[in-house]
């Protein structure tokens, strides 16, 4: 049985949310049943499957947020919150 195609924000939308210098702040749900972004009171919350453990869920949630904004994930950086469920990431461009 194939997975679910993801509901994403739209891009602009997303990008909305980021600062003058290019930081967006998400709150992580980490080993989540469904994977999905959804902006609730001007913040990006991020569900993955993946678990906290080696830096998976982190990795998920940069691979999901640049999908969502159309970009490769290599122009999405963690900045802070490598084991924390809020985390501050860098979009590039």
């Amino acid at each position: 049985m194939a997975r679910p195609k993801i509901a994403l924000p739209a891009p602009e939308a997303i990008r909305a949310l980021v600062d003058g210098e290019g930081r967006l702040a998400v709150k992580v749900t980490p080993g989540a049943r469904s994977e999905g972004l959804e902006i609730v009171e001007g913040r990006l919350l991020v569900k993955v499957r993946a678990k906290p453990e080696d830096g998976k869920a982190t990795e998920a949630v940069i691979e999901l947020v640049a999908q969502a904004l159309g970009m490769g994930s290599s122009r999405v950086t963690l900045l802070r919150g490598a084991t924390s469920r809020e985390k501050l990431l860098s979009i590039a461009g």
